[in-house]
């Protein structure tokens, strides 16, 4: 396969340097009606004295919090009022706030953005009620045990180094942090000098710089402080460190120090990375995944400014850590003797290629892609990158991983349950090590299938012309085709309509039988696939959901007809024997217990369950332990048979390619599928808590926080109310919502306050969430009642019903800047939806929607008797940090 030479991802950049040193970059990207403006503050954990840690993080939620023009909450309600969406994130050596919207906002977006930066009040009540909120934070964060796991490596690697600190910051230490404080770090890293703003979208250049330079031309020009973080002293010699807590799974991470970004050795080691730990066809995959030892594998290579980090991250059974150990141990001493094959380095350059596609597709990734080459010296740093690994050879991978990845430094850390599985030692890791078998494995060659030759098809091509959508109808598949220009890429995706869910006695069969799938299809093993895929720069990502189940990928546009050869083999020509099942059975078992240790999807699974019954949309669609553990090889194939062979599916692809090239491209394959009819609408299905008061599901764990889903009946995908429903989730929910104003600004509750309409083929809910701490559970409780309670009562007010249909009607336009995104409105809309009428004029559904409406809707399903409850309810006193062994 001939693969395109992708532009220049900087083609096209200007950039200004304003008289008081801020820097102001921006790009024309015309692929889609939107702008991204993204602030970089070069200022991060590592800016932070002792006495100031975390304090980074606590500005960037000042930020949001008003200026002497805009009042609390103003910020996010006049971003949302544009149809946009903002947020922010800190880094260790950076700072960014993103705002995403239509691109004829533009001036607007600056506007609110210069301001927050340059005016926050930092106000004392607003910094006391704030802090509350990041301690909640800070709770989420310690009952994550991946995020503790890694963050500990770090604090194991380093000695001295500011990157081994807890980076969001302790509670006791939060809970001091006076306005003085903020207000000197804002003053004194928040300058100028020390800021990007670049902006990415369908507006012109020269008119985005003249704006620029209006909003951040009188900021006056200032230095900023300088605190570098301590200088990392060398050291050898192998760690190890072991947690244990109440979780269900274990985390294992291991990982070394490496390089800052700009060394020579970078790109060999993010190809590394990919070899090892990207795909299915990675090493690490192959080695742990596919026979079961591990339920999840990826390696990592991270290099914030000053230093870098090589990391390997996997969750597991605890009983099966010594054994992931081993098999990491093999596949690093591996590349470093003997280096990776010419196909392992054509699948990992093409995954990267795409990676990078995909990063860039996004105008929010590609500003901040530009921003942060600019704050490492300049946006041609991004050139330099891709050409490195464009043109790093094997060799110089051996040697990177051979110079960097030594046994003899490595650094471990294990978080395992109370009471299951062997603390990981210093001992333990190097044995490990020290055991492996030094000889290479065999190199594996592989026989991919050749695509057909694409000819005309005769069919009857009918073109929707207001979606741009060319609908080609063969005897057994319906394809859809639209082109996306932007990126070298094609997103493509194959899905039957599900005329029904999982029997109840064996939740997850579904789930089950598409993933064994990418086990082996035809000639094809499941090594073989993945590579074959991999190659084309996209992985085949199974799926099975509640109104249909199939298999999509994103794939190098050139890459079409080789996806669809694959994809076809992957829908009709499973093999699906008995022992991939059953290796894919004991992983989703351990997924299935793995659940339990998520806050936020586990409250909802129990308040489904609740709300609809042990039964069809009560239970999980990965399943539970003892429905997948009921489940027969038998079952999976016959499932296959009827859930997949026996109706018509769908194929959607979307990229950068000519439609009808591309529709010639996909009869080839799919033409000579058997005929099939077009499935059917089904009925609606019935709520389970009709009467009788609410109904609850509770666990108790040892958490830092208790959860609380809630579950309402709601509209499904077709009913008519949908779009007043939709429009009650953006006035209730997101940055300047109702309930995220009351609950998390007003009272300090909660981090997380969410509320959503769900809406599926047969069935909707209405649905709320937050997290708070345990001691202020009932608070919450009553407090989110009684906010729903208001809406059943009184109308939106016309600011917030103006702002939330704005701000919908202006994500219907961000959001198409992904292929994968309109691929997905366009399935929606087809298997679900009332055609592809509907993509004409998204928006418009939005602007009919009446204050009226959004109350009857609130009336008609926020009926507190009716509700359904998940709750996980964390440990009464706080939980401690997790106790540890050190080897």
């Amino acid at each position: 396969m001939t693969i395109a030479a992708p532009p220049r991802w900087t083609a096209g950049v200007r950039r200004e340097v304003l008289p008081n040193g801020l820097t102001v970059l921006v790009q024309r990207d015309p692929s889609a009606p939107a702008v991204a403006v993204v602030t970089h503050v070069r200022a991060g954990f590592f800016d932070e004295p002792d006495r100031w840690q975390g304090i980074s993080h606590v500005l960037e939620h000042m930020f949001f919090k008003g200026t002497p023009r805009r009042g609390v909450g103003a910020i996010a309600r006049e971003t949302k009022g544009a149809g946009g969406y903002l947020n922010a994130s800190t880094s260790y050596d950076r700072t960014e706030y993103y705002v995403v919207l239509p691109a004829r906002n533009l001036a607007q977006a600056l506007d609110i953005q210069s301001d927050a930066l340059r005016n926050s009040t930092i106000d004392a009540g607003e910094l006391a009620r704030e802090l509350q909120v990041i301690i909640q934070e800070a709770g989420r964060k310690l009952d994550s045990s991946g995020a503790v796991a890694y963050e500990t490596l770090h604090e194991v690697m380093f000695d001295v180094h500011r990157i081994r600190r807890w980076r969001i910051g302790y509670a006791d230490q939060l809970a001091r942090f006076t306005r003085e404080d903020v207000l000197g770090y804002y003053r004194s890293r928040y300058v100028p000098s020390r800021t990007i703003v670049a902006i990415v979208g369908d507006v012109d250049p020269d008119a985005a710089i003249d704006l620029a330079r209006g909003v951040y031309g009188e900021w006056p020009a200032a230095g900023g402080a300088q605190d570098p973080s301590p200088e990392e002293p060398a050291r050898t010699g192998v760690r190890a460190r072991t947690l244990r807590g109440d979780v269900a799974q274990a985390d294992l991470v291991l990982g070394w120090r490496t390089v800052p970004p700009l060394h020579p050795d970078s790109g060999a080691l993010e190809l590394a990375a990919t070899i090892l730990g990207a795909g299915r066809g990675s090493w690490l995959y192959r080695r742990l995944r596919e026979p079961g030892i591990v339920t999840d594998i990826a390696a990592h290579n991270y290099a914030p400014t000053e230093l870098g980090t090589f990391t390997i991250t996997a969750e597991l059974e605890p009983e099966r850590v010594a054994d992931a150990v081993r098999g990491i141990a093999e596949s690093v001493t591996r590349l470093a003797m003997s280096g990776p094959e010419p196909e392992d380095m054509a699948r990992s350059r093409a995954l990267v290629r795409a990676r990078w596609a995909r990063r860039m597709e996004q105008m929010e990734g590609r500003a901040s892609s530009l921003a942060m080459a600019e704050a490492l010296g300049g946006v041609d740093v991004l050139e330099r990158e891709y050409e490195a690994v464009e043109t790093t050879t094997a060799d110089e991978v051996r040697e990177a991983v051979a110079r960097w990845l030594v046994p003899g430094d490595a650094a471990g850390v294990a978080y395992l349950p109370e009471g299951r599985g062997v603390d990981l030692t210093d001992a333990g890791l190097a044995e490990a090590f020290a055991l492996t078998a030094l000889l290479p494995a065999p190199a594996e060659s592989f026989a991919f299938p050749v695509p057909p030759e694409a000819r005309h098809h005769a069919g009857a091509r009918r073109l929707h012309p207001p979606s741009g959508v060319l609908h080609l109808p063969l005897d057994g598949v319906d394809l859809l085709v639209r082109r996306k220009e932007g990126v070298p890429l094609a997103t493509l995706a194959l899905y039957a309509p599900r005329a029904e869910q999982d029997p109840p006695a064996l939740g997850g069969l579904g789930a089950l039988a598409t993933r064994a799938a990418l086990r082996g299809a035809g000639d094809l093993d499941a090594a073989a696939l993945a590579f074959a895929f991999e190659r084309l720069g996209g992985t085949l990502s199974p799926s099975s959901a509640r109104d249909w189940a199939g298999f999509a990928t994103s794939v190098l546009a050139d890459g079409l007809p080789s996806a669809a050869a694959l994809l076809r083999l992957v829908f009709a020509e499973p093999r699906l024997d008995d022992a991939a099942i059953e290796i894919e059975r004991g992983l989703l078992i351990s997924e299935a217990q793995q659940v339990s240790d998520d806050m936020l999807r586990f409250p909802f699974q129990l308040a489904y369950a609740a709300a609809f019954g042990d039964r069809d949309y009560g239970v999980p669609l990965g399943g539970q332990p003892g429905t997948l553990a009921a489940i027969s090889a038998a079952d999976v194939r016959g499932w296959h048979r009827s859930a997949m062979l026996g109706v018509r599916p769908v194929v959607v692809a979307v990229g950068d390619f000519d439609p009808e090239l591309a529709a010639d491209q996909l009869a080839a394959e799919f033409a000579a599928l058997p005929a099939r009819p077009a499935p059917g609408r089904l009925g609606p299905y019935p709520w389970a808590p009709a009467s009788g008061g609410p109904i609850a599901r509770m666990v108790e764990r040892d958490k830092a926080q208790s959860a609380i889903a809630m579950v309402f009946p709601g509209p499904a995908r077709r009913a008519a109310d949908r779009s007043a429903a939709d429009v009650w989730a953006a006035v209730a929910s997101g940055l300047g919502g109702r309930l995220f104003d009351a609950l998390r600004e007003r009272r300090s509750l909660a981090y997380t306050v969410l509320a959503s309409s769900w809406q599926r083929g047969r069935a909707g809910a209405l649905v709320t969430y937050i997290a708070t701490s345990p001691e202020r559970e009932a608070e919450a409780r009553e407090s989110m009642l009684a906010e729903l309670a208001v809406f059943t009562r009184e109308p939106p007010s016309s600011d917030e019903l103006t702002q939330a249909v704005e701000y919908l009607a202006g994500q219907e336009e961000v959001h198409r800047q992904s292929g994968g995104a309109v691929a997905g409105e366009i399935l929606e809309a087809w298997v679900i939806g009332d055609g592809l009428d509907e993509l004409a004029d998204p928006a418009g559904r939005f602007r009919r929607v009446t204050a009226d409406s959004v109350r009857g809707v609130a009336a008609r399903y926020l009926d507190p008797e009716r509700r359904a409850e998940g709750v996980v309810r964390g440990c009464p006193t706080g939980r401690p940090s997790p106790t540890f062994t050190q080897g």
